[in-house]
């Protein structure tokens, strides 16, 4: 397997490359694995698409429904990328499908994301499974993912601003406001008469959706006029136009926005045609769904073993400022922590991190090992001047900030944030693997 993963290193290295002929062409080779999938859930957005489908798949395995599904980006090993009927793919069958698709795509300069789009559809047309979860990997309108005909469901989770090179180039016919600008890219997932649950947003963005909805004629069920998530505690109720859930239902992920998200899944579920599932399906699905680096308490590991007992490190790979404001959110009522930080050089650094300042009781900037990220002296430099953040200290690696925080700072809790690519590294080096 590492040989094929080396081969599709090689592919569009540093860069992500939008448009829909090479991957056409390329299922095209492949027999067109994209039009023999199952029942189909659609998930675009900036923020929590991820977590959106894995409360969508824990739903409708709690129903006893088989489920592939394609997300990105792994952590940890590729194989994350590609669950088929409800298992990771094994390193003989990707090996296999990769093998497959990149001979065939030999001549065609296709991009690392196309290649593995590709054999992920291949494997879901090949093995049965009732139901198909297909994050969207960059945009929407453009991705390689949206070669797929009108699936059952869109669904499209939280919009912020993020990869700016790629989304807000103007074009001829998009719309000059950026935040508009991203939506309109999003959107472009919606196909002619495809149902699509949205969440609640601002007019101008909201506006920006219902006429691509009104465009393609679509049907549009977005939360506050058609569904609404009502938080108490630590549960939250789910009530729509289509029928309510009496139950509370409790996530097991952390945090307001991961309601918005379980609501969002229901919402998508309550649209599609075909078994609904029931509402203790729904309550255990709810509770069931997990989604790694995203506000993930660290369990017993090398890397908790250099704090205190007491002390909780909690994982998160937002990157941006929508996921910092979601962090602001869910550290409200917590005491101020102490935060282990790497982003990418293309990432906003303070606007992801000033949402959440004032939780933060000491800064320690880390690198992000093989990728181009900010500089941790830059960063250090920018929360003191900017955020007015005193307490503020480089280190080589998160191992080397745990043992800074263990052996210099009042004790508090931990919080390592900035980057999926940092969240992978932390689980890898805490013998946390996904499955």
């Amino acid at each position: 397997m590492q040989a094929q993963l080396d081969r599709l290193a090689t592919l569009s290295p540093g860069r992500d490359i939008l448009g829909l002929e090479r991957i056409v062409e390329l299922c095209a080779r492949l027999g067109n694995p994209q039009l023999q999938l199952p029942r189909t859930f659609h998930v675009a957005g900036t923020n929590g698409k991820g977590s959106t489908c894995a409360y969508l798949r824990a739903i409708l395995e709690a129903q006893g429904r088989k489920v592939h599904s394609y997300t990105s980006p792994h952590l940890v090993r590729f194989n994350e990328r590609i669950r088929l009927a409800g298992t990771l793919i094994d390193d003989a069958l990707l090996s296999a499908l990769l093998e497959e698709v990149l001979d065939e795509a030999a001549d065609l300069q296709a991009s690392f994301f196309e290649v593995t789009t590709a054999a992920a559809f291949l494997a879901f047309a090949r093995i049965p499974a009732d139901d198909c979860i297909i994050e969207v990997g960059l945009g929407g309108r453009l991705d390689a993912t949206n070669i797929i005909p009108a699936p059952a469901v869109c669904g499209i989770a939280s919009l912020g601003i993020d990869h700016e090179a790629f989304l807000l180039a103007p074009e001829a016919g998009t719309p000059d406001d950026p935040a508009m600008r991203i939506a309109w890219e999003k959107a472009g997932i919606i196909k002619p008469e495809t149902p699509v649950a949205t969440l609640a947003y601002p007019p101008r963005i909201q506006g920006t959706i219902a006429a691509k909805v009104a465009d393609v004629g679509a049907t549009l069920f977005p939360q506050g006029e058609g569904w609404t998530v009502e938080p108490k505690d630590d549960a939250f109720y789910w009530t729509s136009k289509l029928g309510s859930i009496a139950q509370p239902l409790r996530p097991r992920m952390t945090g307001a926005h991961q309601m918005a998200n379980a609501g969002l899944a229901i919402a998508m579920l309550r649209l599609a045609p075909g078994p609904q599932p029931t509402e203790d399906a729904i309550a255990r699905g709810v509770a069931d769904a997990f989604w790694p680096g995203r506000m993930q308490r660290l369990g017993e590991g090398p890397l908790t073993d250099l704090l205190p007992d007491a002390t909780e490190i909690w994982l998160d790979g937002g990157h941006n400022p929508d996921a910092g404001a979601a962090l602001a959110k869910a550290l409200h009522d917590r005491p101020p922590l102490h935060v282990i930080c790497g982003l990418l050089k293309n990432k906003d650094a303070t606007g992801f991190l000033r949402p959440f300042a004032g939780r933060i009781a000491s800064f320690q900037a880390v690198p992000i090992p093989g990728h181009e990220h900010h500089d941790p002296e830059d960063l250090c430099h920018w929360v003191q001047s900017d955020l007015g953040i005193p307490d503020a200290q480089p280190c080589d690696d998160v191992t080397a900030a745990l043992r800074h925080i263990a052996g210099n700072r009042a004790p508090a809790n931990v919080l390592i944030c900035g980057s999926l690519y940092l969240a992978g590294v932390v689980l890898d080096l805490n013998r946390e693997w996904p499955v």
